[in-house]
This record gives C-alpha cells, sequence and structure tokens, in this order.
C-alpha cells in the first residue's frame, strides 16, 4: 500500500497532472453550478480530449469532472433550489430556506467544508478499505438490493413536517407511479406512454426535478409577489461558521461520510440514493426534527458529505471490479476501455499508476474544490440580491433550456409545464415535492431487484429472510416506519395519562 501512494504521489506531482487536476475541478464546478448539465454529459464530452493524454493523466482529468460536478452542485441548489445535478437534490431542502434568511454564505460555506470532508475520508476509506468492500459489494444480491430499496422509501419519515406523514407517504407513491411509465425492460412492454413515442423510455429524473423545484419555484415567487428580494451580507462574518455550529456538524460530517462512502461501493447505487439516505437518518436521529426543511444546517452538512463520498466510493467496483457504480462510473469504465484498459482485480498489478494516481488525485482535488470555492461564495451570492424581475425568468430559462438541452424535444417542454403546474397545486395543498422524488428515483431499481429476486426463488417469499443482509434491511425497514407511531403513542398515551391524574 505505501509502496502504492508513493507511486500515486510521483504520479500526480507533475506539473501537467496538478493543472488537469485543476483543470477538471473548474470545469466540474462550473458545470454542475449549471441546472441541467451533469457530470456524465461534461465527461463524454471530453472523453476525446483525453486522447492526448496518457491513461493516468485522462483519468485524472476525468476524475476531477466527476467530483468537481459533485462538489459544485450544491450552489444552484441553496441559492435558486434548481439543483444542478442530481446529487445534490437534498441539499436544497434545507440549503434554500438559509438563503432566504439571508444566510446564503453560510449555506454555501457549510457545503463546501461539508463536501471537502466526505471527498477526504472517503479517499482515506478507498485506500484501506478498497479489495475488502470489492468482495462485500459482490456479495449483495438481488433480495439486498430490494430490501435497501425498500429502507430508502422508508426514510420518506425523514421529509415530512410533524403530522404531515400520511401527505408524504402519498408523494411517494406517486413518485413510484411515475417511475412506472416507459418501456418495461424485461418484458419489452410499454406502459403508460398512452401511444406517445416521447414516453418509451419513461420520464426524465432532471425533467421531474426541474419541474418539482426550480420551475414551480418561480412561478411560487411570482405568486407571492409582496415578498422582498432576500438581503445578503457580503462580509466575511456570514461565511463564519459559530463554534456551536461546528460543534453540531462535525458528527453529522462523520456519519453522513461513512453511509454515502458504503452506498457509494454498491454497483448501481450512487450519490444521490447516499445523499437521500443521509438526509433521512439525520432528521430521525435529531433532536430538533421540525427544524428539518426550514433551514437547519445538519440539513446541509449530511447530504453533501454523503454525496461526496460516495462519488469516491463509487470507485471501488470501478477499479477494483470493472463494474460500474453509477452512471457516470459507467462513462469512465468506457474510457477507460477505449485506452485498452480493462479495469479489475488485475488493475493493481497490471497498471498500477493509474489506480493510486486517480486515488491521490483526488485528495488533492478535493483541497482544490475547497480553496477554489470559498474565496468565490460572497460573489455567488449577490445572485440573490438580483431582482426578481430579472431573477424568475433567469430560473425560468435555465431550467426550460436546461431539460431542452439534454433531448432537444419540446415534447419535454410540454410536460415539464404540466407536471410543474401539478407542483404547484400540491405545494398550495402542502404536499412535499421530495418524497416524489425519492419514490421517482428508487422505483426502477425496486422493481427490476424485486422481479430478479422473485425469478431466483422460484417465485416464494422467503427471499425476505433467508439472507441474513435482507432480514437486518427489512427489520431497520420496518422499525423506521414504526417510529412515528411510536412517537405518537409515547407523546399522547404514556405523558398526557399522569397528567390527567
Amino acid at each position: 500500500m505505501l509502496d502504492g501512494l508513493l507511486l500515486g504521489l510521483q504520479t500526480v506531482l507533475t506539473f501537467e497532472n496538478l493543472i488537469l487536476v485543476f483543470a477538471g475541478c473548474m470545469v466540474g464546478t462550473l458545470i454542475g453550478m449549471l441546472p441541467g448539465l451533469g457530470p456524465i454529459s461534461a465527461i463524454a464530452l471530453m472523453i476525446p480530449i483525453t486522447y492526448g493524454f496518457d491513461p493516468a493523466s485522462g483519468m485524472i482529468l476525468l476524475a476531477g469532472v466527476y467530483y468537481g460536478a459533485i462538489f459544485g452542485g450544491s450552489t444552484s441548489s441553496i441559492l435558486i433550489n434548481a439543483p444542478g445535478v442530481a446529487g445534490t437534490v437534498a441539499t436544497a431542502f434545507d440549503g434554500y430556506p438559509m438563503a432566504q434568511k439571508g444566510q446564503a454564505g453560510k449555506a454555501l460555506a457549510t457545503a463546501a467544508y461539508a463536501s471537502f470532508a466526505g471527498g477526504t475520508i472517503a479517499t482515506v476509506f478507498l485506500v484501506l478499505a478498497a479489495p475488502f468492500l470489492a468482495e462485500l459489494s459482490l456479495g449483495f444480491q438481488s433480495a439486498d438490493y430490494f430490501a435497501l430499496m425498500v429502507l430508502g422509501l422508508s426514510m420518506v419519515a425523514a421529509f415530512s413536517p410533524p403530522g404531515e406523514y400520511l401527505k408524504a407517504l402519498l408523494m411517494t407513491c406517486f413518485g413510484l407511479a411515475l417511475s412506472t411509465v416507459g418501456t418495461d425492460l424485461s418484458a419489452g412492454v410499454q406502459r403508460f406512454t398512452f401511444g406517445r413515442m416521447d414516453l418509451i423510455d419513461g420520464i426524465s429524473f432532471l425533467l421531474l426535478a426541474m419541474a418539482t423545484f426550480a420551475l414551480s419555484e418561480a412561478i411560487m415567487m411570482v405568486l407571492k409577489r409582496g415578498q422582498q428580494n432576500t438581503q445578503v451580507n457580503f462580509s466575511s462574518i456570514d461565511m463564519r461558521l459559530t463554534a456551536a455550529e461546528v460543534r453540531t456538524i462535525v458528527p453529522v460530517i462523520s456519519r453522513s461520510s461513512i453511509l454515502g462512502f458504503l452506498v457509494g461501493v454498491l454497483p448501481g447505487a450512487g450519490a444521490t440514493i447516499a445523499s437521500f439516505l443521509a438526509y433521512g437518518a439525520e432528521r430521525s436521529l435529531a433532536h430538533d426534527k421540525a427544524t428539518f426543511g426550514t433551514g437547519n444546517i445538519k440539513g446541509i452538512a449530511a447530504p453533501e458529505a454523503a454525496n461526496n463520498a460516495a462519488c469516491t466510493g463509487s470507485f471501488v467496483p470501478l477499479l477494483t471490479l470493472g463494474i460500474p457504480g453509477s452512471g457516470t462510473t459507467a462513462v469512465l469504465l468506457g474510457a477507460l476501455i477505449a485506452y485498452g484498459i480493462q479495469p479489475g482485480p488485475r488493475l493493481f498489478i497490471d497498471e498500477p499508476e493509474i489506480f493510486w494516481s486517480v486515488i491521490v488525485s483526488m485528495y488533492f482535488g478535493n483541497l482544490i474544490l475547497l480553496f477554489l470555492n470559498l474565496p468565490l461564495i460572497p460573489y455567488i451570492a449577490r445572485l440573490l440580491s438580483i431582482p426578481r424581475q430579472f431573477l424568475i425568468p433567469s430560473i425560468m430559462f435555465f431550467s426550460l433550456m436546461g431539460v431542452y438541452l439534454v433531448s432537444f424535444n419540446t415534447f419535454d417542454i410540454q410536460m415539464m409545464v404540466v407536471i410543474a403546474s401539478i407542483a404547484i397545486l400540491l405545494r398550495l395543498m402542502d404536499f412535499p415535492m421530495a418524497p416524489l422524488l425519492l419514490g421517482f428515483i428508487l422505483g426502477g431499481m425496486l422493481e427490476d431487484n424485486l422481479r430478479r429476486a422473485v425469478t431466483i426463488s422460484n417465485g416464494e417469499l422467503s427471499f425476505l429472510w433467508e439472507r441474513p443482509t435482507t432480514l437486518i434491511l427489512l427489520t431497520l425497514t420496518l422499525l423506521v416506519l414504526t417510529s412515528p407511531l411510536a412517537r405518537y403513542l409515547v407523546r399522547n398515551i404514556l405523558v398526557r395519562e399522569p397528567r390527567n391524574l
């Protein structure tokens, strides 16, 4: 291991590779800030550029774009409620309310610190535990993935205000229903497409996220015309965290980084699921649950640490098994194969400079991202001081164009407007939007893994309790689902009865 780290340092600490790390982080950050553009598109576009470099340098550049986009995606989530990438949707739940309260600088600084810590902790884990975690991820079967998805859906309680659990549950079911639109890849059957060719591939996550958050938020601003612009304090005090806030977020970042890294290691999970799970877990553990969704600093630290840790963790199955852990690492896998390199257990032996240089570059990249973003926060936060008559059309433009530039299909624009209109009605009736996205994200994976698990068990339900991992995850799910009822019984029966005596 020590020899590998020294080899990685020797490879990264050259002028050319350090410039590539910086360039990748810069490009990724800028792309992450723009709603609609994600790391997959950026990496796909930059692959031809990397052909002029050796494989180690090319992978260093592409990896920098990847975690730079995740790092920068929190900016638009916090400032205009338009997630730059899917992995930063959960950041908007508390980041945007903090920005509305005039604490945009503090929210952005918290996201930067949490992202750096999550990426750094995950890099250390990647060095120490990559071979062991590769074997662990291979041990996960369809039944375990199904149980993990069910546990993720049970976190719906984390996105519901007190007394609104049923509304959150209904929105989760709505999201699950939307995830069934399109072609069933297993049976080759079209579902709920109504004969429209535009719906054969289903509804895009980007379209749904932009419609329910960014576009609907812009229209809600129009409906609340009496409100004034947020007053932004551009002094350095606005970015400074108090000692109490630091003590609050340190354990949150630690827990969320470990959770995010472990989720990222699992093939097919990724940063989006990790951020939702971390947010839900922290809200379940918190004593101030009611403040989540209104500007709680823990609601920013948890998903930001988790999504950056998951980004690093997704390199474990990629580099050690040749299995992409997310859509972005699938593109990176294609880049490696284009270089004539086959990722897998032999990569340690055949191409050690690639494996160790990518890992070492992650630490340098996280340092660069931290020092690159912190000085820019006061200037980035000025977005909130833009007059509403300019800000609202800008949000609508970036939302609509971000979706259109992915598919170049006007039907997506029409659907986006319809979904945004429905979202506005639901928001006026105090239905939360986050469970809708959670159900949509996990719906497809839940269905696929359930179908495979049932097929393997010959139609029997015994797969639910035969494997210890599945049983443990389902037990945790049951505890999470019954916790609201348990809290209600304790609060209204065990506490009130002595008072009546």
